[in-house]
Parts: structure tokens; sequence; C-alpha cells
């Protein structure tokens, strides 16, 4: 596949964990993908993987994604040296802190509200033009479970990731009328540092690797998926 024939996907948080698994999967199937997260070492470990399987190609961004202004800039990039984006994983998130919602800090608060939904609708607001000059933008976001079943001592990330789910619906209903289909994944619990730091005690290897997850968001960003709002339960 030559440069110009490859489709084009931006992948948030790929630097590791889920992130990390769908910018490989991909490559492996020959696209150019677009990986941002803050760690440049990872990043760039990430892109020697991807040269070495010699099918895909990576762009390496080292962003954090609560520079919002840097979002814009980023898209800007993107239409000046591509055009078009046709696929967004929105692979990124913070756990926060697991605490009685009377006592989360407004760091806390701050620092999930602002990667799991606030940096996502910047990503949205700048990405939608680059998705819409594609033949079938399609875009994944990460939810949780924890969206529809929240808990307690969940309410800051529970919160953020509701707020995603509500975001992610709305934009859907108004891409009716376009080329774009926008979708939630829900994986469940997956072998990522995010789940050890919030189950300590639990045996990862009980769990799914992001590498069996990976595939299913891939085929989301396919051309070929057709759905459009709809909150996707990852199953084994």
């Amino acid at each position: 596949m030559s440069a110009d024939e490859r489709r084009i996907a931006l992948v948030t948080g790929a630097s590791r964990g889920i992130g990390r698994a769908v910018a490989l999967e991909l490559a492996r199937r020959g696209w150019r993908v677009i990986c941002v997260a803050r760690a440049q070492k990872a990043l760039e470990a990430l892109d020697d993987e991807i040269r070495a399987e010699g099918k895909g190609e990576a762009t390496l961004v080292p962003l954090d994604l609560a520079d919002y202004p840097a979002i814009d800039r980023l898209a800007a990039a993107l239409f000046e040296r591509f055009g078009k984006l046709d696929g967004l994983a929105s692979c990124a998130g913070a756990l926060g802190a697991l605490t009685p919602a009377h006592q989360a800090t407004p760091a806390v608060m701050e620092e999930t509200t602002a990667i799991n939904y606030l940096a996502n609708q910047r990503v949205i607001r700048a990405m939608h033009p680059l998705l819409r000059a594609s033949d079938a933008g399609r875009a994944v976001f990460i939810t949780s479970g924890a969206s529809r079943d929240p808990r307690a001592y969940w309410a800051p990330y529970a919160a953020s990731k509701a707020a995603l789910d509500a975001l992610v619906t709305c934009w859907a209903a108004e891409l009716e009328v376009t080329p774009i289909k926008a979708n939630l994944f829900n994986p469940g619990p997956t072998r990522t540092a995010m789940r050890a730091k919030a189950f300590p005690g639990e045996d990862p290897l009980t769990l799914p690797t992001p590498e069996e997850i990976a595939p299913a968001i891939a085929e989301m960003l396919q051309p070929a998926y057709a759905e459009n709002g709809a909150w996707v339960q990852w199953k084994r």
C-alpha cells in the first residue's frame, strides 16, 4: 500500500495499554497512525515496533491532552499535511482517585474531567472537519461500565465517563446526515496499569490483554462499520 493510499487514524493514549495496542493493530492493517501521548520515550518505542513490522506508518505527537490549544494546533497541522482524518480512537483516560464523593479534591475532579470529558470535546471540535473530509470518518471513544453502573468511591471517574457518553451520543445524533460515525466502546476489565491501580489485589492474568481487545476497536474504524451512536460492550 502506497503512502497516498493509507487510511489515517489519530490514536490518543497511544503510549501504553489499549491505546498502544490499537495503534499497533491499525499499523498492522496498513494505516498511518498519528500516535498521541505525553510519554516521548514510550512513543519512540512504539514507532520502532511499527517500523520493524513494516506494514503501517506512525507519526509521533508528544502532547498533553489537558493542553487544549495544542489539540487545535495538532488539527491544523494534520489538515496541512494530510487534509483529512479517517479514524479517531480516543483511548486516553484518567482514573483520578477512588474516594468518597464528598472528599474528592478539586484537583482530582479537574483531572478526570479534563482528560475524560473536556479533552474529548476539544478533540471532537478540532477533528470534526478532518473526519468530514474523509469518505468514511469513524470515531471510537473508550468508555467504562462505571458510566452506567456508578458505585461508591467512583464518583470522579464515573461522572466524567457519564459526561463522555452523553457528549458522544449527542454528537453521533448530529452526524446522521454526514458520512461520519461515532461510537462508544467499553472494553470491560482489561490488563492495564489503570486497572491495576484501581484493583491492586486482582490477578492481572485473569484479565484479557489490550492486544485481545484492539482488533474490535480497529474494526469499528473501518469504512464498512455502520453503527452510529452505539455503546458497544466487548465480549471475549
